[in-house]
């Protein structure tokens, strides 16, 4: 529901939305008691600075202070009492805040607050973790619900560990805000045609703040998801430990051994992480939500069409948008120049053209040429690219594409020049540029881990990706050798860049696979779709069989995730998964995979003597 009487508001007379970079609590905190009064108002909002339009939206102020985005951070040691007033100052709408109470605390604790009206509140601040309060002029029950106008009612509640020092930390709040009058559009063709600002802490990129540190800097991060739908967050060239995760009410603090690494953490509508971070390599780095729609330019708040050119003249700037953050990480002052080590390996990578595959419209894709015979045209998706761990390797990426296009090797730690972001990858004084059609771009790696990892353009994603140009990339132990008999790699990816593509695994919509009895196969699971967090399961009837978790995102789980558990995993856009299973008995599997709870993909697998 988007409200009439907002479009005939005079913008002239409304004030101006700041943004709020959670830089310090708001209220008084004096003898353990915060005092804070709040005020909902209604105001212009720029998520574009000066280069987008104004948005006229709801949003949280201090009283007497201007409104803000996201709302006025509320921070406490533990132990605190909270004293805080909220003045409801939206024209002709109720209030319904979400969240002032104390931690852990239950998703139906609100306050009603009728049309200048107000409330006050007391309570204790509870137990430490990464929690927010939001609000809804509309009755939405949870922050999926919300519509456009106030889903930027929401703001960050921290309770740091009572006593002790404080570990310097920064806090992210996304939203999200979508067109009202494209909104009722979504269902019809997915969410990558709905005008939309995504914004961390109100800006959307190239607007968010950019960061700056050092190599071995310890950079730890909160995460609050205060939108309506779930967003995969993708560091690049590193790992990070997942400290924590919850959500709005609850924040469920991981002990030091229960800690997993990974490169991409997806977080449903209402959840939080932690995570903590700590560069080994200089450069410039992208921190990013991996659904296309929220990192892509084509939809932006005013856009009457895509995004002028899409290849822009400077992509990093130009070609990205929504949910990303831009990190220089500087080179220690003391360490000595890394000397590449001598090429074991030459592999050539070709982007190339499969025509007609969707209709009118051509397939992209890659091929790999290490001497044997090539195919005339690239598969979907692109051959697994298979290293081996330490080994230093040499990729020659060939575009014989009509376009420019770039390489990531997704989760796999490397020098940020040859990270795959045109534009942005290396450092200040050398960018690698974007491969120009019949131009080649020379990769250096030494993978140091084994692990499942994606290679995937990351140029025009919206068109390229759905096209076809991402594979898996398997890192083995020197001495191993793949065995797709028994190595099988499940990847979840859209068939083309149509308004609702369907959802295709290894490239098939209804794929079917043979296994046999009594062999250990190991199931890498990959999803490179454009959107969306799906379930992926695996049934023998109506009860799902059972697999051993071994891997997340190429990297090792903590010998206490290595359970056997039911076969059943939630994986966004970019997560990769590692699971042994060993099939018991003959018989016939059901491979399922559900967004939403409705099956979008079915497949059969067939397991034989």
């Amino acid at each position: 529901m988007h409200s009439p009487a907002l479009a005939q508001l005079d913008t002239d007379t409304l004030p101006d939305i700041v943004t709020n970079e959670n830089r310090a609590s708001a209220g008084t905190l004096t003898g353990g008691v915060l005092e804070l009064d709040l005020e909902a108002r209604t105001g212009v909002w720029r998520p574009e600075k000066s280069d987008g339009p104004g948005l006229v939206v709801h949003a949280f102020a201090e009283e007497g202070g201007s409104p803000r985005i996201p709302a006025p951070l509320v921070r406490v040691p533990e132990g605190t009492e909270l004293r805080i007033r909220i003045r409801n100052r939206i024209a002709d709408m109720p209030l319904v805040v979400h969240g002032l109470h104390t931690r852990p605390g239950e998703v139906g604790d609100t306050l009603q607050i009728p049309p200048a009206g107000e409330r006050e509140v007391r309570f204790q601040a509870g137990a430490p973790g990464t929690y927010f309060y939001w609000a809804t002029t509309t009755g939405a029950p949870t922050t999926v619900e919300r519509v456009s106008d106030e889903a930027q009612l929401g703001g960050a509640f921290i309770v740091d560990p009572r006593g002790g020092s404080v570990a310097e930390d920064r806090v992210f709040v996304i939203g999200i805000w979508l067109d009202p009058d494209d909104r009722r559009e979504e269902a019809r063709f997915g969410d990558a045609k709905v005008r939309r600002a995504a914004v961390v802490n109100g800006l959307s990129w190239p607007h968010t703040e950019r960061f700056r540190y050092a190599v071995r800097d310890s950079i730890r991060w909160r995460w609050i998801n205060a939108s309506d739908r779930p967003h995969p967050m993708h560091l690049h060239g590193s790992y990070f430990l997942v400290e924590s995760r919850g959500d709005a009410v609850r924040d469920t603090i991981y002990q030091e051994e229960e800690r997993r690494l990974g490169v991409t953490e997806t977080m449903q509508a209402g959840g939080t992480f932690t995570l903590l971070w700590v560069p080994e390599r200089p450069g410039n780095w992208l921190f990013h939500c991996h659904t296309l729609a929220h990192m892509s330019p084509e939809f932006r708040p005013g856009s009457a069409a895509p995004a002028e050119g899409r290849h822009t003249k400077n992509h990093a700037l130009g070609g990205m948008a929504g949910l990303v953050l831009g990190v220089e990480v500087l080179p220690s002052t003391t360490a000595e120049p890394v000397v590449p080590p001598p090429v074991r390996r030459h592999v050539r990578l070709v982007a190339a053209v499969d025509p007609g595959r969707y209709g009118t419209e051509p397939g992209y894709g890659f091929l790999l040429d290490e001497g044997g015979v090539t195919p005339a045209y690239p598969g979907r998706p692109g051959p697994p690219l298979v290293l081996t761990r330490g080994e230093p390797v040499q990729i020659t990426v060939v575009n014989r594409l009509p376009e420019p296009t770039s390489v990531h090797w997704h989760g796999i730690e490397l020098e940020s020049y040859f990270d795959g972001v045109a534009d942005w990858s290396g450092m200040p004084e050398r960018l690698a540029p974007a491969i120009a059609p019949g131009d080649s771009f020379v990769v250096q790696m030494t993978p140091p881990r084994t692990g499942t990892f994606i290679y995937h353009t990351h140029f025009d994603e919206l068109r390229q990706l759905t096209s076809g140009m991402y594979g898996a990339l398997i890192v083995l132990e020197p001495g191993q050798s793949f065995d797709p008999r028994t190595d099988r790699v499940l990847l979840l990816s859209n068939d083309g860049p149509a308004p609702v593509p369907n959802l295709l695994l290894n490239g098939k919509q209804a794929p079917e696979l043979e296994l046999e009895i009594g062999t250990t196969y190991r199931l890498r699971l990959i999803s490179i779709a454009a959107h969306g967090a799906r379930v992926v399961s695996l049934s023998a009837g109506d009860d799902p069989v059972s697999w051993r978790a071994i891997a997340k995102d190429g990297a090792d789980l903590p010998p206490a995730q290595r359970l056997a558990k039911p076969a059943r995993q939630l994986i966004g856009v970019g997560e990769t998964y590692d699971f042994e299973y060993t099939p018991e008995a003959p018989g016939t599997l059901r491979l399922e995979v559900r967004q939403r709870g409705e099956l979008v993909l079915a497949g059969i697998i067939k397991i034989a003597r």
